[in-house]
């Protein structure tokens, strides 16, 4: 079953991380070596962020070829 927690992400050596809590290690029967799935979800400062500075692209029409051969 899917669980969603908070976690902070850390500095491992020159890499940055995240911690699973134990309770969702023993839960999900995790190890060493084991392939998770992760998903983030930005928090609403980040995403408004994000919205400001995607907005350049707002009114932009779709990607156009240029000397885009004729098609038949």
């Amino acid at each position: 079953m899917a669980e969603t927690i908070e976690t902070k992400i850390i500095k491992i050596g020159s890499s940055l991380g995240i911690l699973i809590p134990k309770k969702v290690i023993v839960s999900e029967g995790l190890s060493v070596g084991d392939m998770v799935e992760v998903s983030f979800f930005l928090k609403k400062k980040r995403l408004l962020l994000l919205k400001k500075a995607l907005g350049a692209a707002r009114g932009a029409g779709p990607f156009v070829r240029e000397n885009e051969p004729d098609r038949i």
